[in-house]
């Protein structure tokens, strides 16, 4: 929306040399009109764009010469100045490219003066010695032979010495870089220059005219000479791999081309490449001058990196158009491929990897190429059926999926190469399309890319490239549902992108085909039933991912397509929003109230709203007024602005906001709805939302400013008489004003929202958009003019109201306010009252020692604003006199800014250096009174945020910097014991008796760590004492206090606990270690002693980095290293890049030193061998983390070498230290995002030394290695994304694992088969293996893709036995898990012969010899393979029926196994599994013939199995059997089905049934009981909610009597919660008349039982209780007066419930309830014409709903909409809002309720008896003022990590104001004496005294309370708020019109606290 300026173009001016510049001048006329003089002219002027006019004037002027016929000495003697000018040029200028231009046209008269010129300058240039002046010459050598004539001729005349000098440089420059080995900005830049050399040597080979005929040339002539030592040095980069690897890749470019220049006959070259290629180099048939220069190439051993390079240079420099080269041609071709597909498996390197992807792709452009004129032989082996295309083919299935976008995208282009490439061997170029789909090769691609799943990225990239290969109808043909399969996907973010291309890709490929194939335009009917049908369902009924990305991603696509579509979209959605409100509507006259849930849909008014917005945005609708005059209406808009959904308000938003011209006038009606949606909808808690709807409205103020500048101009041009222009309908004046008159009230809305007490959500938004404005508004400079400047709406009030927003908990608020704050003009924010600024800098001082942490954090941000000020200086001279503070001003030459800040800094420095004495002295007083991690804190973010590259008071920044050095060093020792101690979290007991106080010092003085690298090796044993000498202990450890009784800041005493010391040690740490990162990384370094500018000299950042170390290195405390490592890191990478080459090497020299450490495994190091191993993984990660992506990683590579040599097994089991250390580290590298790639090279080795480190006896090595295989797990396969365990998204084909990760294959099967082997064993031993779980684990993730090749040796085959003997562990969890990876191994179709070859291995009843534990791993196995073939998406073909039909005759042979004859329940619970699997699956019929299950007999078995198990019989158990629970459930699942089976044959005729539900019910296992309530729950449940079509079956009908004695019986809680929750989804009616003979209860008595329940028992069965007994309440309001009347005496009763219900400490399901049941009960109590509750509780419900409306939780908030809704949609209330029957959000509920509620009250003519109570809600009731009456009156205690329950959404004062309001309007309208003057008198009495002890707690405050006291000072501001309303009430009450009189000694001493003086403000609005 912004236009960004165009940045201004930086151009070098030329210069020349003095000896040139003579020469001009001597050469100039007196005129100035020779050249001389126009090139002295030019000289003269210093930018180089005015020089750029001069240059072109040269050759004009040398035309006008050439016209003479003359060739002076002048021109001879600029033409050589010119050509020095030009060599003077660096390469980027763009001078030297206006300067060829011309020259390019020289006339042909001085072309040989001026090749003569160029060819002795450039001699010179070559002639250079100095090596770092090569890259000059080598850059010039460059730009001559690059467009440039003279350049190229006068290359051509020096080539000799052309490719003498490239050589000779060359050679010097990798000898130099050799040098600086270890430097590796040196090294960058000589590698550079390095690759430079190279590419110059290519094009010099291809555009020089004399190496055309090189072979042609003798062989010692120099160009020959010269030619082969190029080739020799590009051999011996391509093969050195201590080069960059694109130096690497640019020789073996080079080396193919020199050998396609030098070699003779070109015949040959092909099969010389091949040879060299295939590693099979004949030596004795190449000439000796290419063996002597490629000698490395032509051995056996050639690197895998230089043949790849290799076969790049191959394909890019040799010509492959037509076929030139011949057969030999098209025999390298496909020796190249097979090279490529070698290398393919055994490069893993990430950028090798990238280079081999496009060198693949690059082949299958050159094979196109080939083929477009080849011989029949290379279209056979090229055709889709060929070796090489499957190989081509089986490498895009294994890389399609890989991380790297980059290489994702080439295997796209490989696939569509592919695709043509088998178009190609087809015969006929122009092949028709419908000719194409029946060839064999892609109809089968097809089917098989349709086959795979959807969460597979490479199926969309393949689809879209078939899709233009043969067009979308053939795939529509194949699967017609295709659009609506991947609009489902499209709720995971990670596929969006992938799906919506297709998608595109698909739709304009069918609107294409259906245009041409139609005659008229119905066409498009199908192509709206195709693609936009899909997509109305989406947004209508998709989750909310889902619709979001549909609307971001496809919705544009489709509009761009086809605009026309937008009318069609919003026709339907119209109809459909508009017949779902008449729905609703009616529904609510029917059931007096709407069904609960519905508010969690967007429904079609979200959809419409995502069209027109997005229609809008991409320009398909041309203004706002188009969209809501003739496609929406203005209620729908207001609608949306405020509906309960949030993405439909963001969308409504965004159709205001959103437009594609950003000079569109903003119409009045559109500044109306964005006041209106303001008003309702900053407080919203979703960071995302709001986030959406703070940049939509910067998008708004864009359109303003930028057409307020046209408006402007339209001004101008009318005052001039020029004709109006038509962009808007009315005066440029009025729409201006009309701007000003909206951003000054949006600036109004926006600073109310900052009032006292509001929440986060809302002072984000309210700054951020007041952010906006500012920004977006800038303050005028020049002629530019702006509508409106922010400045002008800011007084002194809204100054205080930005200074109070630091004070905030939430410190992103901190920032905004801050930020805001700066973007304002000076004059603004400066303050003039010093004695103001005094106090604001002494209160930032005390809150920089709070033991409150955020309170240090608001200190920074108050001192960093103050240093702003420029009366800083002399208002704290004052001060700092009266503290002994020697801070001088310093240089006033300085930045007011800088002076400030050194001065501030300098303050806290000696204030710190005093506390830090103290601590050393106490530590428990330190930590108590005054813990300095505020002190630093405040430090360090003041150095943030001073630019200190360029300070001006150095001297004096140098002792500040050396103390503060100091003073963190003294600190860190300080705290150091404590964080280094090996149990920091409770080092100090929380008693404070005298005996505590003495164990004190004894844990005090053995806080030095117990767990060094010996913590293995022997066992600690502490020394017991009975008792302590504690004059002893005091002379051990004189620096600690006897006594944990510590005086505080007031002199009162204060508890030391162990939190608070801990908490100041670590964060003290922290803090340190921030203020050292950030010391080297924004201080300047003294690169020599006397430098002046550095500020760091090089012996301190080592100190710096010893303290890092050692810190990081000892510390246990997590918190302290964590944050200490951040600080490392910017220590780190200040010193990579550093010059300095000994601070360079610091990294590396301190990694090797922690490396031998580990290594070592001294007993005496201090390194931390538990905990993680503490900070050493995050030492290593920051130096490893900090090195150079763009290098060789060589740190890494050394590293990692290390690390896994370390983590494998060792033979010394006494010393496992190393190994745990260094699994460890590895786990935190594997972690760490920032390396990337090139980390995956070792991930193989890692999972190796995880795998093998289970298996270890030591515990810390299992447990390390256990965390290192987490992570790998992660890192291979992805963040864990679903529920489920093995989710879709986080699994990978075999063979992509395998060809990742090679050396994994054999590891794991030649690990699983030792497993398999110990398992499966005949011994009777239990040996458990520790690895199996891991193994099963990994293999569990992967599985077989249907696109697999045949040409892989990695088959996935081999596994499969060793995972089906793993099922016979003895272990239950590894059963399991073996049953689970073996699921993916067996392909779909091969699951049902699987499935019967294991029931085959099941033994019969009558072998005697047999295991339980391998028949349990055999059943489960079964169990899983059946689940996932259930699951597949062939469920219902024929195919499947069949092949489950043949497994369940197979499981009959083996029934034995689920009947007594069985004694194992365990597996006979799991074959029941089975039997029920199988009767979901085949129980329904099949073409008019009966079900399967049926003709097989099998019910009549399963029948048997359940008449003759324990359910019927009972059983002889007891609980210790194992396997009884597991059993139970399995076989009541069976029971169900059973019932349900005959129930839906039988009918009503249920004697065939093997057991009933009641018998169900009455069994005496909770297990049974309960499964049997789930199932019927289900089906009450859906009949009560209509969800199914089918009613109750007969076999439920009468079941109320059944519950009834259930419910009274039922001691089990969840059993008894799910009866209740049936008898709440039937019908009262239809029971309640059965209770006294069920259960002899009346119905009254009943509902008195169902209260107590719900008074009594817990949250969740209180909550259905309260739920039932309201139902039948209700049930009863809606019958005759009598039996209303009967249980109108509990009435009270259940509203106390409800309103216990209903508080905040409560859980979600209680509110949720209470909400539910207030929706259902609304129009029997709340709305009633006719109030059955009296006032006081029916205004007591009211209060609840307002409650849960101010709920933190934004479901019970919805719920209690649900509420408002239903209240505002009766007969009664309809007319109280325009909103009734909408779906609206909490922020408006709340204001509407209100509104109901005193419409109400004029309705039921109850103001008199009601106004006091709502009154007492105004005012509070006085709660909040006397908990802050007491709170200011004691001892505050701070008691750290306590969570208390707070509200961070509601907002008492926005309740206060929609009261306020709502009774004003009602007392307004009210025309009658509402109180008598007597409780008139006595609520102004009672609100008076309050409002005077109001102001005697302000007057107690301290002067700046705001920041020192907080709470409490806001809580006094929200009374404050609350009184003055209620006092305005009732001084309109009696009749008064002044009432601001009555209320000002209330705000008086508020008004003096907060006054604070500013210039100007008598020009603020």
């Amino acid at each position: 929306m912004v236009v960004k300026k165009k940045k201004e173009m930086q151009v070098t001016a030329l210069t020349i040399c003095h000896q040139d510049l003579e020469t001009l001048r001597s050469l100039a006329d007196v005129e100035g009109k020779n050249l001389a003089s126009l090139l002295l002219h030019c000289v003269q002027v210093t930018d180089g764009v005015s020089q750029i006019p001069y240059v072109k004037q040269i050759v004009p002027f040398l035309e006008k010469a050439d016209k003479n016929g003359t060739c002076d000495p002048t021109i001879r003697s600029c033409l050589d100045i010119l050509a020095g000018i030009y060599l003077s040029l660096s390469l980027k200028n763009p001078l030297k490219k206006v300067l060829a231009s011309s020259l390019n046209c020289l006339p042909a008269f001085f072309l040989t003066e001026a090749i003569q010129s160029f060819t002795s300058r450039l001699q010179e240039e070559l002639n250079t010695t100095d090596l770092y002046s090569y890259r000059k010459v080598i850059d010039n050598i460059s730009s001559c032979i690059e467009n440039f004539n003279l350049g190229i001729t006068s290359v051509n005349n020096l080539l000799k010495n052309v490719l003498h000098f490239l050589q000779k440089s060359l050679i010097e420059i990798s000898e130099e870089n050799r040098k600086f080995a270890g430097n590796h900005i040196i090294q960058t830049q000589l590698m550079n220059d390095l690759l430079v050399g190279i590419r110059v040597s290519v094009m010099l080979v291809q555009k020089a005219q004399g190496l055309q005929r090189i072979h042609l040339k003798i062989s010692n002539s120099p160009v020959w000479q010269s030619m082969c030592g190029l080739l020799s040095i590009f051999t011996k980069f391509l093969s050195d791999d201590d080069l960059l690897q694109t130096i690497q890749s640019t020789s073996g470019l080079a080396v193919i081309l020199f050998i396609k220049a030098m070699f003779h006959p070109p015949e040959k070259i092909p099969d010389l490449i091949s040879s060299l290629l295939l590693r099979a180099v004949d030596c004795t048939s190449i000439p000796e001058w290419f063996l002597n220069c490629c000698r490395s190439l032509c051995c056996a051993d050639v690197s895998e990196s230089a043949l790849l390079f290799l076969c790049q240079g191959t394909l890019t420099m040799l010509d492959w158009q037509n076929g030139r080269m011949g057969p030999s041609g098209e025999a390298l071709l496909l020796d190249t491929v097979h090279v490529l597909f070698t290398l393919s498996s055994q490069i893993k390197e990430s950028t090798l990897e990238m280079f081999l992807s496009r060198i693949l792709a690059s082949w299958t452009n050159s094979a196109i190429h080939v083929l477009e004129s080849s011989s029949p032989s290379l279209k056979n082996s090229l055709n889709g059926n060929s070796r090489i295309v499957r190989r081509l083919l089986e490498y895009v299935y294994t890389h399609w999926e890989h991380p790297l976008d980059a290489l994702r995208h080439q295997t796209k282009i490989i696939f569509r190469n592919i695709l043509q490439l088998h178009q190609l061997t087809l015969g006929e170029s122009d092949l028709e399309k419908s000719d194409l789909t029946a060839d064999c090769f892609i109809f089968e691609l097809t089917e098989s890319l349709l086959r795979l799943e959807w969460h597979i990225k490479g199926k969309y990239i393949c689809l879209g490239c078939l899709v233009d290969c043969i067009g979308v109808e053939h795939i529509l043909a194949l699967a017609k549902t295709i659009p609506s399969q991947i609009l489902e996907v499209m709720g995971d973010q990670s596929l969006v992108p992938y799906a919506s291309d297709l998608l595109e890709t698909m739709f304009k490929n069918h609107k294409s085909h259906l245009k041409s194939q139609a005659v008229d335009s119905t066409w498009i009917d199908e192509w709206h039933e195709t693609w936009v049908s899909p997509l109305l369902y989406i947004l209508c009924e998709g989750n909310l991912d889902q619709k979001s990305y549909v609307i971001d991603y496809y919705l544009p696509k489709l509009l761009n397509c086809n605009p026309e579509s937008l009318s069609y979209m919003v026709k339907i959605l119209q109809t459909s929003a508009d017949a779902k409100t008449g729905k609703k509507m009616n529904f609510c006259f029917k059931l007096s109230f709407p069904p609960l849930g519905s508010y969690n849909s967007r429904g079609a008014l979200g959809a419409l709203m995502a069209c027109l917005r997005t229609a809008r945005a991409h320009g398909h609708l041309q203004s706002a007024t188009d969209a809501w005059g003739n496609l929406v209406s203005s209620a729908k808009i207001k609608q949306g602005l405020i509906h309960q959904h949030c993405q439909v308000r963001i969308d409504t938003l965004g159709l205001l906001c959103e437009s594609n011209r950003s000079t569109e006038i903003v119409s009045t009606e559109e500044m109306q709805w964005i006041q209106f949606f303001i008003t309702y909808n900053l407080n919203n808690q979703s960071p995302g939302v709001r986030q959406q709807i703070c940049s939509l409205l910067k998008k708004l103020f864009c359109r303003i400013q930028e057409s307020s500048q046209v408006l402007y101009k339209l001004e101008q041009s009318k005052s001039k008489h020029e004709p109006e222009n038509k962009l808007t309908k009315q005066c440029p004046s009025v729409s201006l004003q009309q701007y000003k008159n909206f951003m000054s009230s949006i600036c109004n809305s926006l600073f109310e929202a900052l009032f006292p007490g509001s929440s986060y959500p809302t002072r984000f938004s309210a700054l951020t958009i007041l952010g906006s404005i500012a920004e977006v508004f800038p303050v005028p400079e020049g002629q530019v003019q702006t509508v409106y400047q922010l400045s002008h709406d800011i007084d002194v009030s809204r100054f205080q109201t930005l200074m109070e927003c630091f004070t905030s908990t939430f410190e992103t608020v901190k920032i905004l306010a801050f930020d805001l704050l700066m973007k304002l003009p000076k004059p603004v924010v400066q303050f003039q009252d010093s004695e103001k600024l005094q106090g604001l800098f002494q209160a930032a001082l005390a809150l920089s020692t709070s033991t409150k942490p955020y309170d240090c954090v608001t200190a920074s941000y108050l001192l960093n604003f103050l240093i702003w000020q420029n009366a800083l200086p002399s208002s704290l001279s004052a001060y700092l006199e009266t503290q002994q503070v020697a801070c001088g001003g310093g240089d006033k030459s300085a930045s007011v800014v800088e002076s400030n800040t050194l001065m501030v800094i300098k303050c806290l420095l000696e204030n710190l250096e005093e506390e830090v004495c103290q601590a050393e002295n106490s530590l428990l007083r330190a930590a108590a009174s005054f813990p300095v991690y505020g002190r630093v804190h405040c430090i360090t973010r003041a150095l943030q945020k001073l630019s200190l590259n360029s300070l001006q008071l150095v001297s004096e920044w140098r002792p500040v910097v050396e103390k503060l050095l100091l003073m963190s060093y003294r600190l860190s020792a300080v705290v150091s014991p404590v964080i280094q101690s090996s149990s920091p979290e409770g080092l100090i007991p929380m008693d404070t008796d005298s005996e505590s106080a003495c164990r004190l010092q004894t844990i005090l003085n053995e806080i030095q760590p117990r767990d060094t690298n010996d913590y293995f090796n022997q066992a600690k044993i502490l020394k017991e004492r009975d008792s302590f000498d504690l004059e002893d202990l005091n002379a051990s450890v004189p620096n600690i206090d006897t006594s944990a009784e510590i005086k505080g800041k007031e002199g009162k005493t204060c508890d030391v606990t162990a939190q608070m010391v801990l908490v100041c040690c670590w964060r003290s740490m922290k803090e340190v270690a921030l203020l050292l990162g950030t010391l080297c990384q924004l201080l300047p370094v003294q690169s020599v002693p006397e430098s002046p500018n550095g500020l760091l000299t090089v012996e301190q950042v080592k100190e710096i980095g010893e303290h890092f170390k050692q810190h990081l290195l000892q510390s246990r405390h997590r918190g302290a290293f964590e944050l200490a490592y951040t600080g490392f890191v910017k220590l780190t990478e200040t010193l990579n890049r550093c010059p300095n080459v000994s601070l360079q090497k610091l990294p590396e020299q301190w990694l090797w030193n922690v490396l031998e450490e580990i290594k070592c495994s001294d007993p005496s190091s201090k390194l931390c061998a538990t905990r993680r191993s503490a900070g050493i993984p995050f030492y290593i990660q920051a130096l490893l983390a900090s090195e150079p992506k763009k290098g060789k990683m060589d740190l890494l590579k050394m590293t990692m070498k290390e690390l896994i040599s370390l983590a494998g097994p060792t033979d010394d089991s006494r010393s496992t230290v190393p190994q745990v250390h260094a699994l460890n580290i590895l786990r935190a590298l594997f972690r760490d995002t920032r390396l990337g790639e090139n980390i995956i090279p070792y991930v193989a080795d890692g999972a190796k030394a995880a795998i093998l480190g289970f298996t270890s006896p030591v515990w810390a090595v299992r447990n390390s290695s256990t965390l290192l295989f987490s992570t790998l797990i992660t890192r291979i396969f992805g963040v864990k994304k679903g529920k489920d365990e093995l989710f879709k998204k986080n699994t990978m084909t075999g063979s992509e694992f395998f060809s990742r990760f090679p050396e994994l294959y054999p590891f794991l099967l030649k690990q699983l088969e030792a497993v398999a082997n110990t398992v499966d064993s005949d011994i009777g031993e239990l040996n458990r293996h520790p690895s199996m779980f891991l193994l099963l684990l990994v293999l569990g993730r992967l599985y077989p893709s249907p696109m697999d090749g045949t040409y892989s040796a990695l088959s996935m085959a081999p596994f499969i036995p060793f995972i089906m003997r793993c099922g016979c562990s003895p272990v239950y969890r590894s059963r399991e898990m073996a049953a689970r990876a073996l699921v993916p191994f067996v392909m779909i179709d091969e699951i049902p012969d699987t499935v019967r070859a294991l029931l085959a291995k099941l033994p019969n009843c009558t072998d005697q010899c047999f295991r339980q534990n391998h028949i349990h791993g055999t059943l489960l196995q079964v169990f899983h393979l059946l689940q996932a073939f259930s699951d597949s998406k062939h469920r219902m073909n024929a195919y499947f029926q069949q092949e489950l039909t043949d497994v369940a005759v197979c499981t009959k042979a083996k029934l034995w196994l689920a009947k007594r004859q069985n004694p194992c329940l365990v597996t006979r619970a799991v074959y029941i599994d089975i039997l029920f699997l199988l009767t979901h699956c085949l129980n329904k019929p099949t073409k008019g013939n009966q079900p399967v299950l049926d003709h097989l007999g099998f019910w009549e078995e399963v029948r048997k199995i359940i008449s003759r198990s324990e359910l019927i019989t009972g059983f002889p158990y007891t609980f210790t059997v194992p396997g009884l629970p597991q059993y139970l459930q399995s076989i009541t699942k069976l029971a169900i089905a059973a019932v349900w089976a005959v129930a839906v044959q039988a009918g009503e005729q249920t004697r065939d049934v093997p057991i009933s539900f009641s018998q169900l019910l009455e069994s005496s296992f909770p297990e049974v009981r309960l499964l049997t309530l789930e199932a019927l729950l289900e089906r009450f449940s859906a009949a009560a909610s209509g969800i199914g079509e089918k009613e109750l079956p007969p076999l439920l009908w009468n079941m109320g009597g059944t519950f009834l004695m259930l419910a009274l019986k039922e001691n089990h809680p969840e059993c008894f919660c799910k009866i209740l929750k049936i008898l709440h989804c039937m019908d009262p009616s239809e029971w309640l008349p059965q209770t006294e003979c069920c259960i002899h209860l009346t119905p009254k008595e009943f509902l008195n039982w169902t209260m107590d329940i719900a008074s009594n028992e817990r949250s969740e069965i209180q909550s259905v209780a309260l739920r039932l007994a309201s139902k039948v309440i209700a049930h009863y309001m809606g019958m005759h007066d009598e039996t209303r009347d009967s249980v109108t005496p509990k009435l009270k009763q259940w509203v106390q419930l409800v309103v216990s219900s209903c508080g905040e400490h409560l859980p979600t399901e209680s509110r949720l309830a209470a909400a539910e049941i207030l929706t259902s009960t609304t129009p029997f109590f709340l709305t009633n014409p006719h109030p059955v509750l009296g006032l006081e509780d029916t205004l007591a419900l009211w209060r609840c709903v307002l409650t849960l409306l101010q709920s933190e939780e934004q479901a019970i908030r919805d719920a209690a909409t649900e509420t408002v809704t239903t209240a505002m949609s009766q007969e009664n209330t309809r007319q109280s809002t325009e909103l009734a029957f909408r779906q609206v959000d909490a922020s408006i509920a709340l204001d509407l309720a209100l509104a109901v509620l005193c419409d109400l009250l004029q309705q039921w003519d109850q103001l008199a008896p009601g106004l006091p109570i709502l009154l007492g809600w105004l005012l509070g009731e006085g709660d909040d003022l006397m908990a802050c009456v007491e709170s200011m009156h004691q001892v505050e205690e701070d008691y750290l990590f306590e969570k208390v329950e707070v509200n961070f959404w509601a907002e008492t004062l926005t309740f206060v104001k929609y009261l306020h309001k709502h009774l004003f309007r009602l007392l307004s309208t009210s025309s009658w004496q509402l109180l008598s003057p007597e409780r008139l008198c006595h609520l102004q009495r009672t609100t008076s005294e309050q409002c005077h002890l109001l102001s005697q707690l302000f007057r107690e405050m301290p002067p700046t309370a705001e920041f020192l006291k907080t709470v409490e000072f806001t809580r006094l501001r929200i009374q404050e708020e609350r009184t003055l309303a209620c006092l305005r009430l009732l001084a309109f009450l009696e009749g008064k019109e002044g009432e601001d009189t009555l209320v000002l000694s209330a705000s008086d001493s508020l008004t003096e606290a907060n006054q604070l003086t500013l210039p100007g403000t008598e020009t603020a609005c």
